[in-house]
């Protein structure tokens, strides 16, 4: 099966910048598309942003601009440069691939971001 292994989270000021990373293991099946959802305390996993095998992103309307997410097909690993963060980026960042072969999704273990001076 696929694993995800997610680096880069961290403490960082307001108006940083912070740097994510997620790598995926040997997998049989081509990942079709990778992203990054986040979940805050007492709150729903929100989508951030994804990325398709042929480039197409996706951004949340709250980080659009702030944010860019990047992907090499033949690492299967997805960045997610994050400038200009707020304190309301704080959440634990979850890594995500989708695999149509199989039909499911796989999910990350989750690295803390926190936005505070």
């Amino acid at each position: 099966q696929v694993q995800l292994v997610e680096s880069g989270g961290g403490l960082v000021q307001p108006g940083g910048s912070l740097r994510l990373s997620c790598a995926a293991s040997r997998a049989i099946f081509s990942i079709y598309a990778m992203g990054w959802y986040r979940q805050a305390p007492g709150k729903q996993r929100e989508l951030v942003a994804t990325i398709n095998s042929g480039g197409i992103t996706n951004y949340a309307d709250s980080v659009k601009g702030r944010f860019t997410i990047s992907r090499d097909n033949a690492k299967n690993t997805v960045w997610l440069q994050m400038n200009s963060l707020k304190p309301e980026d704080t959440a634990v960042y979850y890594c995500n691939a989708y695999v149509p072969a199989v039909g499911g999704d796989y999910w990350g273990q989750g690295t803390q971001v926190t936005v505070s001076s």
